[in-house]
């Protein structure tokens, strides 16, 4: 099965003739597809436009954004944005698929993580809705489940939202995030896309990086960081959040 995948993405990649790939991912796969699958491209990583060791070293202890713009600017390419992108042209109208559910302003939440990812997930996101739900009548919570998380949804505590029993889009989910007033994540795609998109809200972080590394916060998105996730109460994350909730008219 995996090997029939990379078949397929090896023919649709090389549909298009690409002259030059830059891999800004520079990581164990992308450096698989590179030596096995997409020989014939001019491909550009942190190992071919750092050519200095002692560059490398200290390219990678640089955060996802600083080294996406030292690999493009050693790669001659000019950046303007590459410190502070702004992924709001993804973002597509929701209101339909909203307005089937509810007329309030909404709290987005992002429980879920990959399952090989495990500890990257905040075990307590139920006792905090219970918590947000007592406190702030006039706010919906809302959750956006992936393709295998819609069962393990129904138990939350929260209004999921899905298009036709499907899972959103990225596009779809970044218009529902674009609508929100709030959003709890883990430390997950959805939560990148929501420092990106100029939201208010909060991300937890484990011992597994920092928040600085992955260059996620922002004036209006920030990071709650702790050695261990399973020892962060519900408590302490809303103590955390609640005069931003307060705010939310």
């Amino acid at each position: 099965m995996e090997y029939f995948l990379l078949s397929e993405i090896k023919k649709m990649i090389e549909k298009f003739n690409f002259l030059k790939v830059y891999d800004l991912q520079n990581s164990s796969r992308t450096s698989f597809y590179k030596k096995y699958l997409f020989k014939i491209f001019d491909w550009n990583s942190a190992e071919t436009a750092l050519k200095m060791e002692r560059k490398k070293n200290e390219f990678n202890q640089n955060s996802v954004l600083q080294r996406f713009k030292s690999q493009l600017e050693n790669s001659k390419i000019q950046t303007k944005y590459c410190l502070n992108p702004d992924f709001s042209w993804a973002c597509i109208s929701v209101d339909q698929i909203i307005n089937k559910y509810f007329g309030k302003k909404f709290i987005l939440i992002f429980p879920f993580c990959s399952p090989k990812l495990s500890h990257k997930v905040w075990p307590y996101y139920k006792e905090l809705i219970k918590i947000i739900k007592s406190k702030h009548q006039n706010l919906e919570i809302v959750i956006a489940p992936g393709p295998n998380e819609i069962e393990n949804s129904k138990n939350i505590g929260a209004i999921i939202i899905t298009d036709n029993e499907k899972p959103l889009s990225i596009m779809q989910l970044a218009g529902l995030i674009k609508k929100s007033s709030f959003v709890i994540s883990n430390d997950t795609g959805p939560a990148h896309m929501t420092a990106h998109l100029s939201i208010n809200g909060i991300v937890l972080f484990g011992h597994h990086t920092s928040p600085e590394k992955v260059s996620i916060e922002t004036d209006k998105f920030k990071a709650l960081e702790v050695k261990n996730l399973r020892e962060l109460s519900a408590e302490v994350v809303y103590s955390k959040i609640e005069s931003k909730l307060k705010l939310i008219n």
